[in-house]
């Protein structure tokens, strides 16, 4: 039989004595706490300081991982180095996206798992800004050559001096964010954190097993919930500045304010959440937030103009809460599984690679982007069954090996 370190008995998140005693933060683990909460504000930098680079090095250089390796990326201006830089980054995030959100989930009181969650992770939008932010201010030049202007400067020799200084910019930026990366690491290092026996194996060593993770069907239904949550993300931040555009006849600068305007919305949402959460079940907030972006896409879709603007930029806010909860919900249970639970709760996010050409398919075959937001609006629907219905654990949940 199972122990209680093993397995969590199945409990209504929803009961009102449970939630009044949780507690958000770690009793004596605050420390912890903070150092991993710091991880998701930084690896939502080089996310939106990546995408900054794609526009300014075009033609020579694209963009990196591994913050110091893009010194002698640029100094050797090789689009093979850049990529191979953007590898080491990619792999290092992917590496501390898949522990830390069982981490922060597990460090503390159960009950409260999901605000926890959602208040480590509302620091990866504020990131994301950061991110672009630098992006904007040290590595954009401000000088934008035209066709004429590159024509000269070559006749002149000259333009390929501008394309080193421009390539450049983007190392003392890097260098930055790797020493504050190495640095965060060695206070990680030196700081001893507690054993969460259930995220690693049960009292015999059991590491747990896949085959095992689908005797969960609240867990299964929360990688698929998790898919489309991505899938809707990705696809409404993608196509909303040409939705700008397309219905509010308003130019590129326009539209990237009112996207620069739903990323604050959505880390001001996560903050919100988590404060809610106190008083509220996640899974009910959740489900009553799907429920509000159900309508709100509904109108972009058949109303499309000024309205349906405002309407996709909420979205962001009501959407803000899904990942780190269906995240938390999903592990819920899982005992010495739960880590090869938040591996496939992590690849769930190939919903974007998915989800979002799907919406351009739809947009060139019905000549509508209006219309191909209706793939948001399917993945809504199916976070809000998962919110009233699929999240909670049943019985069967128990393991009996």
């Amino acid at each position: 039989m199972p122990t209680d370190s093993q397995v969590s008995q199945p409990t209504d998140p929803s009961q009102p004595l449970t939630r009044a005693r949780s507690h958000l933060f770690p009793a004596g683990q605050l420390v912890p706490f903070i150092l991993v909460t710091v991880l998701f504000f930084l690896w939502g930098i080089p996310n939106n300081l990546n995408d900054v680079l794609i526009r300014h090095v075009t033609g020579l250089v694209l963009f990196g991982a591994g913050a110091f390796l893009f010194w002698p990326a640029a100094l050797a201006g090789s689009y093979g180095f850049f990529l191979f830089a953007l590898f080491v980054i990619a792999s290092g995030l992917s590496f501390l996206e898949t522990a830390s959100n069982p981490f922060i989930a597990q460090l503390g009181d159960p009950d409260s798992s999901e605000r926890r969650l959602n208040f480590s992770q509302a620091f990866n939008p504020l990131g994301a800004i950061t991110g672009a932010l630098i992006g904007t201010i040290f590595i954009f030049s401000g000088v934008e050559l035209t066709p004429q202007e590159i024509a000269v400067r070559q006749a002149q020799h000259t333009y390929e001096a501008y394309l080193r200084s421009e390539t450049l910019r983007v190392v003392k930026p890097y260098l930055v964010i790797g020493a504050v990366a190495l640095i965060w690491g060695m206070l990680i290092l030196w700081t001893k954190f507690p054993a969460i026996r259930s995220e690693h194996e049960d009292e015999s060593g059991d590491r747990g097993h896949f085959r095992e993770l689908f005797r969960y069907p609240h867990f299964l239904f929360a990688v698929v919930a998790q898919f489309f949550y991505v899938g809707a993300q990705v696809g409404t931040w993608s196509y909303f500045i040409s939705y700008v555009q397309e219905y509010a006849h308003q130019s590129e600068k326009v539209a990237g304010y009112f996207l620069t305007g739903t990323l604050a919305a959505f880390g001001v949402g996560r903050f919100a959440s988590a404060w809610l959460m106190g008083f509220i079940s996640p899974s009910k907030l959740m489900g009553a937030y799907s429920v509000a972006n159900i309508v709100l896409v509904g109108v972009a879709v058949f109303n499309p103009g000024w309205l349906g603007l405002w309407c996709v930029f909420l979205t962001s806010f009501f959407m803000s809460l899904m990942f780190p909860t269906i995240f938390a919900l999903g592990l819920k249970g899982l005992g010495p599984n739960t880590k090869l639970g938040g591996s496939l709760l992590v690849m769930a996010i190939v919903g974007g690679a998915v989800l979002t050409p799907m919406m351009g398919f739809i947009s060139v075959k019905t000549h509508s982007l209006a219309i191909a937001y209706s793939v948001p609006l399917v993945a809504y629907a199916v976070i809000a069954l998962y919110s009233f219905w699929g999240s909670h654990q049943r019985s069967t949940d128990v393991t009996t090996g």
